[in-house]
């Protein structure tokens, strides 16, 4: 009977509309939203794409009661078998819908947890009665702050440093190479126009024709010497050489502090900036008129570091004095007195060894850079008395002794490189002149926290040094005002 109430209900009645919106049949779903099923999956019954039907106000009683009532009108018994249907299937896929995990889908972010329960009509008996929808929303994390702006522009001008950095540490070293190939090549060329000259000397009495040419070769010797002399081609090699490592210090300091992530100050920038400055003065990059003097009046230490500004002290600061034995920032009172007694070795004795022995070389390289111009000038002005009569062999004797005089000192100064020499102990003066001002800054900030840290600063003196941590020890004494400058023997510096 049910069927044939089915069949009549199914020719005489119109078409049936496509069931409603589908909801899910698991207890717990997070949620995502699916278009309504087509007609077709609804017919055909797979147990994905079932979804509870909204019935009628008048089916509210059990299904098994209404599918066996036929006192009802055909449109009610269509309801009916429709919806045991439903039951039926929707008991027979339970287990699979229950037991298969959800899909994970990427969870949205929210500002808190968010939970929605659907029920289902009353008439319709599932495997569980209430189905019930959770959505839960991951907390977001809260944003970074933006950095300021002045903070980014400093953070800028800092990279623009480094890169500056980089590309002067390049430019030093191709112009190093190149003015240490101006040394060499120069050194050569002028040693053999002397030493052809001073055989073209030796042969003018018996070939008169070889008496000027060996005039004019020792004429120009003694130009290109003058000329060599007052550049010192190997004191600007070893000037590019030591600004190159400089410059790449400087870049690995800023890329340093720009790797920490540390805030960034427009203090920093122009500490930066006060370095690059120090250094385009210490060691310059054109050769005329900015080259440094290669025969100063007085021998001072190289200086590529910017002078210290005196810091503002606060009202409130801490003070480490000389009594007691606190501590603070790593310092303590020994400590104190081990960089006291360095800082008074090393003026009393490194530095002033550098600049004694510089002295010595800078009055050797002056006399000799006199000398080589003024004994090939000498032999040129003597070819000139070549062949006439007795005065003739001597002036050929003294061009001859006189050309290979001067070849031989301008060996001794430029191929003995008496210019990078004294430039190399200007800057190991200028090096150890730097570790005492940095011990002074130091020892001369009252607020123990403002300083660097103790136990780091130790380090780092140590290591330039060459000397272990226990070495430093001794140098405590020093520190007495009993012990006189005259009864220090040792060095403060191991490394050089």
């Amino acid at each position: 009977m049910l069927g044939q109430t089915y069949s009549n209900t199914h020719h005489d009645s119109s078409p049936t509309p496509p069931p409603p919106y589908k909801y899910p049949t698991s207890s717990v779903h997070r949620f995502h939203p699916q278009p309504p099923p087509s007609v077709h999956q609804h017919h055909t019954g797979s147990s994905k794409s079932l979804e509870p039907l909204r019935l009628p106000s008048q089916l509210q009683s059990p299904l098994s009661k209404e599918a066996t009532t036929s006192n009802q009108q055909p449109k009610e018994s269509m309801a009916a078998l429709r919806a045991q249907r439903l039951f039926l299937l929707q008991s027979s896929s339970s287990p699979s819908t229950s037991t298969a995990r959800p899909r994970p889908h990427p969870r949205r972010s929210g500002a808190a947890t968010c939970r929605a329960a659907l029920r289902v009509p009353s008439g319709i008996r599932t495997a569980e009665d209430n189905l019930s929808l959770k959505l839960e929303w991951i907390e977001p994390q809260a944003p970074r702050a933006p950095a300021s702006p002045s903070a980014d522009v400093s953070v800028e001008k800092l990279r623009a440093i480094a890169d500056a950095a980089a590309d002067r540490a390049e430019m030093h070293d191709i112009i190093g190479k190149q003015r240490d190939n101006w040394n060499h090549l120069l050194l050569h060329s002028t040693n053999s126009l002397t030493l052809a000259a001073s055989v073209m000397a030796a042969l003018a009495p018996a070939a008169p024709a070889l008496k000027a040419s060996a005039g004019v070769l020792l004429a120009s010797a003694a130009v290109t010497m003058a000329a060599v002399n007052k550049i010192q081609p190997s004191q600007l090699a070893e000037e590019q050489r030591n600004s190159t490592r400089l410059w790449r210090e400087l870049e690995r300091d800023v890329r340093a502090a720009l790797a920490l992530g540390a805030p960034t100050t427009r203090a920093d920038v122009q500490e930066a900036m006060d370095r690059v400055l120090a250094l385009d003065a210490a060691y310059p990059l054109p050769l005329l008129p900015a080259m440094l003097e290669k025969f100063p009046k007085a021998v001072e230490p190289a200086r590529w570091w910017p002078r210290r500004r005196p810091s503002k002290q606060p009202m409130n600061s801490k003070s480490f004095g000389r009594r007691g034995g606190a501590s603070g920032n790593g310092w303590t009172q020994d400590l104190e007195d081990e960089m006291r007694g360095i800082l008074r070795v090393i003026k009393a004795k490194d530095e002033q060894e550098f600049l004694t022995v510089g002295k010595l070389v800078l009055n050797l390289n002056r006399g000799l850079a006199v000398a080589g111009p003024a004994l090939a000038g000498t032999a040129a002005l003597a070819t000139v008395f070549i062949g006439s009569g007795e005065a003739g062999t001597w002036a050929s004797s003294a061009a001859v002794f006189g050309g290979a005089l001067a070849a031989a000192v301008n060996t001794v100064e430029h191929g003995g490189q008496m210019g990078m020499l004294f430039e190399l102990l200007r800057n190991c003066a200028g090096f150890y002149r730097k570790i005492q001002e940095d011990i002074e800054a130091n020892l001369g900030e009252p607020d123990v926290e403002r300083r660097e840290g103790g136990e780091v600063f130790a380090t780092k003196v140590a290591l330039k040094l060459g000397r272990s941590m226990s070495d430093l020890k001794q140098f405590r004494k020093m520190a007495s005002p009993s012990v006189r400058d005259e009864d220090i023997k040792e060095f403060a510096g191991k490394l050089f």
